[in-house]
């Protein structure tokens, strides 16, 4: 949790006592403990109004599903580039799709086959950016 390991924690702590001292450490321990709870009814109260909007479906959600953690943008870009519908039984490719495909690797491949002669500059594209 944000990168705080036991012993850092461990090293607040114990610089928090230096700080405040044995006089006011009990009740800034009060105020923090008061925190946590309180953050921890947020928490709660958020899920439960979720759970009263959603009705009984919220107990039927995947959410390791939804986690946005595991989408692959490799895999994403790939099926919005493909010209097959996912919703719907997949058709073969028009043959318009195939000329333009194999015109691209075509030209992928003399581009490929043209190098740069010995002490040649590389093309420069001065309107790049």
């Amino acid at each position: 949790m944000f990168g705080l390991t036991f012993e850092k924690l461990l090293i607040i702590g114990v610089i928090a006592v230096f700080l405040l001292g044995p006089e006011r450490l009990p009740h800034y321990a009060a105020k923090l403990g008061q925190f946590v709870r309180s953050m921890r009814d947020f928490a709660n109260g958020a899920k439960d109004r979720v759970r009263e909007e959603m009705g009984p479906d919220f107990d039927d959600v995947d959410w390791k599903q939804l986690d946005p953690r595991q989408y692959d943008p490799r895999r994403i870009i790939r099926e919005a580039l493909s010209d097959a519908d996912p919703f719907t039984e997949p058709a073969a490719k028009p043959v318009v799709a195939r000329a333009a495909v194999n015109e691209n690797s075509a030209y992928l491949q003399r581009k490929r086959k043209q190098q740069l002669a010995a002490g040649e500059p590389a093309p420069f594209d001065s309107e790049a950016t």
